[in-house]
């Protein structure tokens, strides 16, 4: 969506800011040059103050190579020193608990109190990839008896030993679905909410976030309190206009998914617009929806429109996503938009 005109000027905000990053591939590059690209971006985040950098899982998806998130982890904190890693998430249906437990312990012992675990509930993208996964569809309905087996064996009350012990050191994270905000709630766990309607002020979310705070149970051996993270799809330029370009790629291979069926690689913006002007009615469509739920615009404008939602939903931290092409545009949009942040 086209941001509007900041209600009050420009300020410095004290709520941290961080980054999901989902991998997306892009044509005329390799999976390879495009995980590296997402270390590389690590790095630069570290550098600017980006609180924490997340990564997340597809399977079998040809327009995202993020595929194992705790492998693209160890790589990640490997190669930076302070900014906190996580997943943005683990899908608890891909993974038995024991397993998913014990990539979580594993990378906190590596790498101790730099690392997050936000976990998910949802399955594989088409039915073929649920079949080489061994997951029904149904398989998501089952995420807090999953989500209840992995806390017990990370809190050590499960009936075997995790090695390593995570010893509740890892903070947890439920990424928020209809349901999955109050099991967030019973469980003790922070939670990451983001969808279409965030951007529009939605009470309806609001109110959920207010339920979530008031039913929030301390998990007594990991302790977190309530925390709110706000996912946006953001981009900002120098001009209205190239940031709207930088979340086309982006929009168009999420309006060719609902078509084809698959999620394809980013194009660059300018083979977008010329495909765009031969394409459907509904092709443009759905490009045109899917660009007006993000925020779009230059950085104080951006930062004015994402601190207003942030106190809208009470918000304790804001977490921005978005796949834009070029790698040397990201990095100047994480740039611009955290030095607009303060």
């Amino acid at each position: 969506m086209t941001c509007a005109e900041p209600i009050s000027p420009p300020r410095q905000s004290s709520l941290p800011l961080s980054i999901l990053d989902r991998a997306n591939t892009r044509t005329g590059s390799s999976a390879g040059a495009v995980l590296h690209d997402v270390i590389t971006r690590a790095q630069h985040a570290e550098t600017l103050g980006y609180h924490r950098f997340w990564v997340a899982e597809h399977h079998a998806v040809p327009g995202i190579a993020g595929s194992t998130p705790a492998v693209l982890m160890a790589a990640i904190a490997q190669a930076t020193q302070t900014i906190r890693i996580g997943s943005g998430g683990i899908m608890t249906p891909s993974h038995q608990p024991l397993v998913a437990a014990e990539y979580i312990s594993t990378l906190e012992a590596l790498f101790s109190s730099r690392i997050d675990i936000g976990l998910g509930s949802s399955v594989g993208f088409t039915a073929p990839i649920r079949r080489a996964l061994h997951q029904q569809h149904a398989d998501r309905y089952h995420f807090p008896e999953q989500l209840r087996e992995i806390i017990a064996l990370l809190n050590g009350t499960a009936e075997i030993t995790l090695q390593p012990p995570n010893e509740a050191a890892t903070p947890l994270f439920v990424l928020a679905s209809k349901r999955s905000v109050a099991t967030a709630a019973e469980v003790g766990a922070g939670v990451v909410i983001g969808g279409p309607a965030l951007p529009q002020f939605s009470v309806a979310h609001r109110d959920e976030l207010a339920a979530y705070r008031d039913e929030f149970v301390p998990d007594p051996h990991r302790n977190q309190q309530p925390r709110v993270i706000l996912s946006l799809n953001v981009a900002v330029a120098e001009t209205e206009a190239h940031a709207h370009d930088l979340l086309l790629s982006e929009a168009w291979a999420m309006a060719r998914s609902r078509n084809v069926g698959a999620f394809p690689p980013l194009d660059d913006p300018t083979e977008v617009r010329h495909a765009l002007d031969h394409a459907t009615a509904r092709e443009r469509a759905h490009t045109d929806e899917h660009l007006a739920q993000g925020l779009a615009g230059t950085p104080e404008t951006v930062a004015a429109r994402v601190r207003e939602l942030a106190e809208f939903y009470e918000a304790d931290e804001v977490l921005v996503t978005g796949g834009i092409f070029d790698p040397a545009d990201r990095l100047a949009v994480d740039k611009q938009l955290i030095a607009a942040w303060g």
